[in-house]
């Protein structure tokens, strides 16, 4: 098992030692074990948190709110929370149907050369995200 000092667990989660003090205070993380010295040692687990804590951040949840959702995610079994999150990106992915039924018309009516150029900037990303997708389900989902 890797075991990180506060330090090291800063440096590769991208984030100060104070962060680090702060999230354990705040008990967005907690310390694996102590060394006799009484240094606080952090797993990995702890990095990934950290990193899920970071992205959380970036989309704009407070503290209070990343804690929120971390403890309902420990409180759920991993396979629920697979589950619930298949089942997010399928509504998605039902809305975003919707939404381009709702652009065909548009579409047609726009000049062939000015469709084309949309289409063109939205096709990449599209193909991406379908291709991610499609690797998951091979590598993830049930044989057909």
């Amino acid at each position: 098992m890797i075991l990180y000092r506060i330090g090291e667990l800063a440096k590769a989660g991208g984030v100060s030692e104070r962060t680090i003090d702060y999230y354990t205070k705040l008990g967005l993380i907690s310390p694996e074990k102590r060394t006799l010295k009484n240094y606080r040692l952090y797993s990995h687990e702890t990095l990934v948190r950290l990193k899920r804590i970071n992205e959380l951040k970036q989309e704009k949840y407070s503290l209070d709110e990343i804690k929120e959702m971390l403890e309902k995610w420990d409180s759920v079994p991993e396979e629920k929370q697979v589950s619930d999150k298949l089942s997010h990106l399928e509504l998605h992915m039902q809305q975003l149907q919707r939404e381009v039924k709702e652009l065909e018309p548009l579409i047609k009516q726009m000049k062939p050369s000015h469709a084309r150029l949309v289409l063109l900037n939205l096709l990449p990303q599209g193909a991406a995200c379908i291709e991610a997708i499609r690797l998951f389900l091979e590598q993830h989902g049930p044989t057909l």
